[in-house]
């Protein structure tokens, strides 16, 4: 019996979680960060975001919470302007999977500025530079942590990010399957749109 018909049972975030590990559907290399791991919430609810500060595509003030794109795919990449992995291979993954499923209904792409250091230069007007820069056709935020008290921010300490860059995804069904320092674009693409077809 073919091995992908085989785990088309499984729920989405086990089928993702067992591609992941095993290389099928093309995702060996796709790293994720291992349940127990002091890093992310693999397989775990994925809780609202608390970012009062966002844009869309154009820049313009809006609104985001993951309740409104529940029944969705949903890709987070967090960020911080001075990041230099962040130059190198988060903004280029994010980009070329921006891209690719612009025009995907079923999947929601977000990047949030997760400042826990070098406040100065990871500004809410460093986000908007940013989407300008990478010409990224996505909603994007601005999570600062207090320089004077926790420094970590509200994303980082829910979903126990790592650092930046960090990379989430979430289920339809609201359940993080994926969290780690680098993701695979055209992997993940194949993913989402074999997943979204």
């Amino acid at each position: 019996m073919d091995r992908k018909i085989r785990n088309d049972h499984l729920p989405s975030r086990r089928r993702f979680l067992w591609a992941g590990i095993t290389g099928l559907a093309g995702l060996s290399g796709l790293q994720a960060a291992h349940p127990g791991s002091k890093f992310g919430i693999l397989d775990k609810p994925a809780p609202e975001l608390t970012v009062s500060y966002w844009i869309d595509r154009d820049g313009q003030p809006t609104t985001f919470a993951l309740a409104s794109a529940r029944g969705k795919w949903v890709f987070l990449k967090c960020f911080q302007n001075w990041c230099p992995g962040c130059h190198s291979h988060g903004f280029p993954t994010l980009k070329k999977v921006a891209d690719a499923l612009a025009d995907n209904q079923r999947v929601v792409i977000a990047g949030i500025q997760t400042v826990f250091e070098g406040f100065a230069s990871n500004t809410q007007h460093a986000v908007r530079a940013l989407q300008l820069r990478y010409e990224l056709p996505i909603i994007m935020g601005h999570d600062p942590g207090d320089p004077k008290g926790e420094h970590r921010p509200s994303t980082m300490r829910t979903y126990r990010t790592g650092g930046t860059p960090w990379m989430i995804l979430i289920d339809p069904q609201g359940f993080v399957v994926f969290n780690d320092f680098y993701a695979n674009p055209d992997r993940l693409i194949a993913f989402l749109a074999q997943e979204t077809a």
